[in-house]
């Protein structure tokens, strides 16, 4: 029976989009099925199904996981021949709980006499999946229509789980001391071929942080040892224990991949790198730091294919949504998020920066570093090498007839006064300071050498700002807190209200029992009051304490908050507010 039969009687596909794909197909060549793909007017779903009743092949939307290969399966065969025609062999699946949806029970009988099954995409593909039969040496399988981004996941998920464990390459290279001398020795590592023990192990411990949504690697030198750890949602894990004999061959070649001197190991060095792994490109910033027992290198790790937040995704109650937004439409003035290294500022900025990312408003950012490319927005990076600093990078910005401004971060006085400046002549401005709350921002600028009849005039508002892990949806479980709660300051008539969760822990989460993270908030917004109260005094806590009274929920509350709502746990709220 011919494709466009099934899908016109079987699917109700209209006879003139049938008619249209088969003018293009005869023009231009290609599947019928593809052309209705890209015109959408069938989804994948249908045209597999079609497929199925055409090719009498199954048709499985799910694949079993499970029953991923085992053995030299990825020695055998390259993962880019399987993403290139999207398919990928697994063992045939217990009948109990074959993902065939209209035999739960028995599974599908046109599989169950098999060995093996290949999940293919494109039935018609008999070249390819010819040679993959042949490569793996399998002689009793059968066909099944599976969704490309069911087959990639397969794939993934295959040579994850084939790839040598990092204590089995360490155990590999026990043997083989004399070639790590020898490539510690080279300076163009990256010659060398990918088959080098020290590449294999590089790898395996970038793919294995990324997997774990790592944000920074470290390694870390001992006097007889050295570990590799990650910080995962803020927290740091250790990954590895190597021998101390694979550290400096493990820091060259890291050192090499960015570009830096590996004969120079007295001295701090800076570099980057880029790396894909699947569909996602990692942006790699490296530091490198002489200790007494070698170089220290921590690696910070930029997913550049993840989006940009959007400002109702970043944990902001409805109330400080409505406050931001209202803030972000001023016309000029300065915006401060302060908070720790790491604490989500500049998440926040720029999630605030693509709320207003509009083609008539002329947004400039001068950062260090450009963390993230944001489209329609031009963004510098400073350059200490060639004096390109906040400084001189602000008057330049200023001369470009913008009407936002981001400074990455406010660090010295003439950096402030720019800023000010740039305010009090019709700018909006943003920018970060290192402080603990939003009160002890009007302190810090008057340190750096602002006037506090300056801040008064320009300052729209400060944001401090923390991050809580979030609960895994998975295993969270519920229980009745005890003195947990007195610290925090709850009143003990709000308990029955709300169920409180803890962390518990499972496969989703790594057992950590948490998953992501996600903001609290504390905005301080300067209404004539407080703009009074700084020409007379700049102390921080009378600062905060006139605040209160004019309503400001503080970090700790925005944080109890996000615990009665089953966001988060009290230890994570306790251990990022402590005072």
């Amino acid at each position: 029976m011919e494709l466009n039969h099934i899908l016109k009687h079987r699917f109700g596909i209209a006879e003139d989009a049938l008619s249209d794909a088969r003018h293009l197909q005869q023009e231009k060549g290609g599947r019928l099925g593809d052309i209705l793909l890209q015109r959408e007017a069938i989804t994948e779903t249908q045209l597999l199904e079609a497929l199925s009743i055409q090719y009498e092949i199954p048709f499985w939307p799910e694949l079993p996981m499970e029953n991923i290969m085992g053995g030299d399966f990825a020695k055998k065969i390259s993962i880019q021949f399987l993403k290139r025609h999207h398919m990928v062999p697994l063992l045939v699946p217990n009948p109990a709980r074959s993902p065939q949806t209209d035999a739960p029970e028995t599974g599908d009988p046109r599989t169950q006499d098999a060995a093996f099954i290949v999940a293919v995409n494109d039935p018609g593909n008999f070249n390819a999946v010819d040679d993959l039969v042949r490569l793996l040496n399998l002689d009793n399988y059968r066909l099944v229509l599976s969704t490309k981004q069911a087959i990639l996941a397969a794939i993934n998920l295959s040579f994850d789980l084939n790839q040598d464990s990092a204590q089995q390459l360490v155990q590999n290279m026990e043997d083989e001391s004399d070639i790590i001398s020898q490539i510690e020795d080279t300076a163009d590592l990256l010659e060398d071929t990918s088959d080098a023990p020290i590449i294999k192990l590089v790898n395996h411990i970038l793919s294995q942080s990324i997997k774990a949504r790592a944000s920074d690697i470290h390694i870390e030198p001992y006097q007889d040892s050295f570990k590799v750890r990650y910080r995962v949602d803020g927290i740091l894990y250790d990954l590895l224990s190597p021998p101390k004999w694979i550290q400096p061959a493990l820091t060259s070649r890291i050192k090499v991949m960015s570009k830096l001197n590996i004969a120079e190991k007295r001295l701090p060095q800076d570099g980057r790198f880029e790396v894909r792994i699947g569909s996602q490109m990692i942006d790699v910033r490296v530091s490198t730091l002489p200790t007494s027992f070698g170089e220290r290198v921590v690696m910070r790790l930029l997913n550049k294919s993840s989006s940009i937040f959007q400002l109702n995704e970043i944990g902001l109650s409805t109330v400080q949504l409505k406050q931001i937004k209202d803030l972000v439409s001023s016309p000029n003035g300065i915006i401060l998020v302060t908070g720790p290294t790491g604490s989500g500022k500049t998440t926040t900025l720029y999630s605030v920066l693509s709320s207003i990312n509009t083609p008539d408003i002329n947004i400039i950012t001068i950062e260090d570093p450009v963390e993230y490319q944001l489209k329609g927005i031009s963004q510098i990076q400073v350059n200490p090498k060639i004096e390109l600093t906040f400084a001189r990078g602000l008057r330049s910005i200023v001369r470009q007839d913008p009407d936002v401004i981001l400074i990455g971060e406010i660090r010295d006085r003439e950096t402030a006064e720019i800023a000010v400046q740039s305010a009090l002549t019709g700018h909006l401005v943003f920018s970060t300071l290192h402080t603990n709350d939003s009160a002890s921002a009007i302190t810090r600028l008057v340190d750096i050498g602002v006037e506090p009849f300056l801040i008064s005039s320009s300052l729209l508002a400060v944001i401090a700002q923390r991050l809580v892990r979030v609960l895994c949806e998975h295993c969270k479980e519920p229980y009745k807190p005890d003195m947990e709660l007195q610290t925090l300051g709850v009143r003990p008539d709000r308990l029955g209200k709300y169920t409180f969760y803890r962390a518990k822990g499972c496969d989703k989460c790594f057992h950590t029992g948490y998953r992501g993270r996600i903001g609290i908030y504390e905005i301080m917004i300067m209404g004539h009051k407080l703009k009074t109260l700084i020409q007379r005094t700049f102390d921080s806590y009378q600062i905060k304490q006139e605040a209160l009274k004019l309503g400001m929920v503080t970090l700790r509350r925005d944080g109890i908050e996000k615990v009665l709502r089953g966001i988060t746990t009290i230890e994570e709220v306790i251990r990022v507010t402590q005072k």
